[in-house]
């Protein structure tokens, strides 16, 4: 048995590609041999991490994604040319005597009303800058259905097509009516006026709206006579009431009925705008009927859009949303906006570059400023 060096040994380590150090293995620092269990422990722990940082994001998109918010988006809505038509269908339609031709926009305008939405969707419409977000209550009531908001939406529309050919023919100098609609059971009129007769005059005076049918008899005391003119199948009548109390107002005298307006000419407005709701389109329905039955283009080249509320008496009152009717407008590409008096102040601050604000107060205040604007002259602006 020979005895070989600690040196040779080593040389003969080399040769065979295998060193063994003991460069720092002291007593009590050896090398831990990985186990398999302790490797699996170890991806076990960042898994767990992992999860854990995860679960908060997984929960927020659920949330988010599914969860309301008790929140509507509003914002700029489709534009309609009054002049135009939709579907091939004219908005308007004018059926029973010439129509003179027109061109040009007389655009009303919407806001787009959007519900149900989930976090994301609310945060994204606030973001956006072109939407708003408002309490659902704005919307939708909390003591009404959405299909009882719709119908009233609906109904609002409806008497916005009824008023506003009403205040066109008033502008016209053409004839309406005023008819009977209901009759008060048992109150003064009772026995004298029956529903469908068409009142001429009160006290002696023409009336040919509901308002001036109010001032005559409010002008009188419970107890007085009125005298009354009015047309029935067709034949003139005269009758007499003794006025009651008004029930608001116990100093003012009180018919009890109700007189509302109705076309007296022999041709049929109709308009042809579904899937729309809300009084504001009152305004520009009456313009577009004022430009078909009447020689020329109220637009005179410009691009107008606007909005308002109208009476019979062509009155124009305030909207809502008026900030998303003005991006929606100069979107569509109008110059000019016709806005209610009362929203002046809103629109100033809300106003699109490039868009011109028109202030109207009434109809013939509206058609008075077209007809300077296009003549070159300066009309009433939100200031």
């Amino acid at each position: 048995m020979s005895t070989r060096s600690a040196k040779d040994r080593h040389a003969d380590g080399e040769q065979n590609g295998f060193v063994a150090s003991c460069v720092g293995l002291r007593q009590g620092r050896y090398p831990r041999r990985r186990t398999f269990g302790s490797s699996v422990y170890r991806v076990n722990r960042r898994i767990a991490t992992l999860v854990a940082a995860l679960v908060p994001v997984v929960v927020l998109g659920v949330t988010g994604s599914v969860v309301t918010v008790p929140f509507a988006a509003l914002g700029p809505g489709p534009t309609y040319n009054t002049l135009g038509d939709v579907d091939g269908v004219p908005v308007v339609q004018i059926d029973g005597t010439d129509v003179d031709p027109t061109a040009g926009h007389l655009n009303m305008t919407t806001v787009a009303v959007r519900d149900q939405l989930n976090l994301f969707e609310a945060l994204g419409f606030w973001a956006s800058g072109r939407q708003g977000l408002v309490p659902r209550e704005e919307v939708y009531p909390p003591d009404k259905s959405k299909e009882e908001v719709q119908e009233g939406n609906q109904a609002d529309f409806e008497q916005s097509e009824s008023s506003a050919e009403l205040a066109a023919l008033h502008h016209l100098d053409l004839p309406v009516s005023l008819s009977v609609t209901s009759v008060a059971q048992d109150g003064p009129a009772a026995g004298v006026l029956n529903i469908g007769d068409t009142l001429v005059a009160v006290g002696g005076t023409p009336v040919s709206t509901a308002g001036a049918v109010r001032e005559a008899v409010s002008a009188k005391a419970p107890g007085d006579s009125l005298d009354i003119d009015y047309v029935r199948d067709g034949a003139p009548r005269k009758g007499s009431v003794v006025l009651g109390a008004r029930p608001d107002d116990p100093s003012k005298g009180y018919l009890g009925v109700t007189p509302e307006e109705q076309p007296d000419v022999p041709f049929d407005v109709k308009f042809n705008l579904a899937d729309v709701g809300g009084p504001s389109a009152g305004l520009m329905f009456s313009l577009a009927v004022v430009d078909k039955l009447s020689p020329g283009e109220l637009s005179n080249g410009e691009f107008v859009a606007g909005t308002g509320t109208i009476d019979a008496a062509g009155t124009v009152g305030p909207i809502g949303g008026i900030p998303y009717k003005l991006i929606a407008a100069r979107e569509a590409g109008a110059t000019t906006f016709l806005v209610p008096d009362a929203n002046c102040g809103e629109a100033q601050q809300n106003v699109p570059d490039g868009l011109r604000l028109v202030r109207v107060e009434s109809l013939d205040n509206a058609i008075d400023s077209l007809r300077a604007i296009g003549s070159g002259e300066d009309a009433p602006t939100c200031s």
